[in-house]
């Protein structure tokens, strides 16, 4: 399994499930910064046409193209649901941002052979390894 930072070094498109339009939520500010590092961010979140200027779907398998990551920001309790969306859809990696566990999610992501991080920010992770999409 790959750790945080390969993960993220090979990473394009992060889908984020959760992602808010309130500019004061990390749900906001994180995918948003991911986004300005040139990561191309697909926003989740089924009450929102846009999130920062970029058009939102309302779940992971209204995604139509490969994505490289399942970035998390829901409640633990729905972590388990996530990670069956996105084993649905075939994504490589789910992460779980900081505050959030799921003991069920982790072994549902590790039988289906899916890279599983939980409890991290991506922001400081893509801080701490110095990574970026830019050129």
């Amino acid at each position: 399994m790959r750790d945080a930072q390969q993960i993220l070094a090979e990473a394009n498109v992060i889908a984020v499930v959760g992602a808010s339009r309130d500019p004061f939520k990390s749900a906001h500010t994180v995918p948003r910064q991911m986004l300005r590092h040139g990561w191309r961010i697909i926003p989740v979140n089924p009450f929102a046409d846009e999130v920062f200027g970029v058009p939102a779907v309302a779940t992971l398998a209204d995604i139509g193209e490969p994505i490289d990551l399942v970035n998390v920001f829901r409640p633990a309790r729905d972590a388990v649901d996530v990670v069956r969306q996105a084993i649905e859809i075939k994504a490589p990696a789910v992460w779980l941002q900081s505050g959030i566990f799921s003991t069920e999610a982790r072994r549902l992501a590790e039988e289906a052979d899916i890279d599983y991080i939980e409890d991290r920010c991506l922001a400081v992770e893509r801080a701490a390894g110095n990574l970026s999409r830019l050129p």
